[in-house]
């Protein structure tokens, strides 16, 4: 309420001659200063070997940002027909259908693109990176992602490898219901490829700092084996799937992406890195806090709780400003979930924090 004496119309005539010559400050950043990383950094998903390696050479030698770096990183995931999770030979969904998610973020632009259940195109990381820098928009989604592809010279490429189709006839002919709660009662794999789960989330997270410290991240998936068509995950959605601040650092997810998006976890694994966490300190807090949520959740879906621990994986990957990363996992013994860095010692697996020891 204005104070006695002044009119309302007085206050708002006020507040915007005060706006307009700048009189209302931008509170300062809280922000902090980082020391500059000893060289190029990468993180990523465990089957990402080859590309924190990639993203690290192309930003060491060739001078990439760091973006683009992690874009074609995991470029060589998507093109591999033996990862049933990502790309070529990734599970489809109900109908058969090969969708995928992607999105990329720049960290010096703070700028971002992303397809969503995107069909027949190869790599959909390199056509979010086209619609980042091509588009005022961010995100495109189904047959019209697809015709962007297409119009930037795509061409269309079957993704449902013979591998991929016989998984999926084997779980069609097992199903026993509509599938429209998660997860489905599936107990046994389809595939001993899918090492012990009946629908496995499969992903490629990679977050890439370069020696000069700017930042950029991708995320990459065919998504939920099996899923309801129409159905997208975080992957293609900023703060969700991925997300970087040129300023702070960068953080991605793999695993079950719709408590990913409830929970905003990559943002807030960002944050948390801005607040003073480390990058796995950061991590095991967004975990931590998807267990809360996933807690309230198991009262109208009793399947997402188990005991005293989520019934689901989730893991969150991170990288800081300063060079220093982490990740954290939900579930698992200490030691038994890895994922992937790349540094000036080269490429290697190092164990993932958990949030919740079994």
């Amino acid at each position: 309420m204005a104070s006695p004496g002044i009119s309302r119309r007085g206050l708002l005539k006020g507040a915007g001659a005060g706006l307009a010559v700048g009189a209302l400050p931008l509170p300062a950043s809280s922000t902090p200063d980082f020391d500059p990383p000893a060289g190029a950094v990468a993180v990523s998903s465990a089957n990402g070997l080859g590309t924190v390696a990639h993203a690290v050479k192309r930003m060491s030698e060739d001078r990439l940002r760091p973006v683009s770096a992690a874009v074609e990183g995991v470029g060589i995931v998507e093109a591999d027909p033996n990862d049933l999770s990502v790309g070529l030979g990734g599970l489809p969904d109900e109908d058969g259908k090969v969708t995928l998610d992607a999105a990329c973020m720049d960290g010096p632009t703070h700028n971002a693109g992303s397809v969503g259940a995107i069909q027949d195109i190869l790599h959909p990381a390199r056509v979010a990176e086209l619609v980042m820098d091509r588009t005022d928009h961010v995100n495109l989604v189904a047959d019209g992602a697809r015709r962007f592809a297409l119009e930037h010279g795509f061409k269309p490429t079957e993704l449902l490898t013979e591998r991929a189709r016989r998984i999926w006839l084997k779980w069609r002919a097992k199903r026993t219901n509509d599938d429209r709660l998660w997860p489905l009662g599936d107990r046994e794999p389809v595939d001993p490829a899918l090492q012990g789960e009946a629908r496995p989330w499969g992903t490629i997270h990679c977050s890439a700092l370069a020696q000069d410290g700017s930042l950029g991240c991708c995320t990459t998936t065919s998504g939920l084996a099996f899923k309801i068509p129409g159905r997208i995950g975080d992957s293609p959605l900023i703060g969700c799937g991925l997300y970087c601040d040129n300023g702070v650092g960068s953080a991605g997810a793999t695993g079950r992406g719709e408590a990913a998006i409830l929970s905003g976890g990559s943002w807030l694994v960002v944050e948390r890195m801005r607040a003073g966490d480390t990058p796995e300190e950061a991590c095991l807090h967004a975990l931590r806090r998807v267990g809360k949520q996933a807690r309230k959740g198991a009262n109208w879906q009793p399947i997402l709780w188990a005991g005293v621990r989520p019934s689901f994986g989730l893991t969150f990957y991170a990288v800081r400003k300063d060079g220093l990363y982490g990740s954290a996992s939900m579930l698992g013994k200490p030691g038994s979930k890895k994922f992937a860095v790349a540094d000036g010692a080269g490429a290697r697996l190092e164990a993932c924090a958990i949030a919740f020891p079994s």
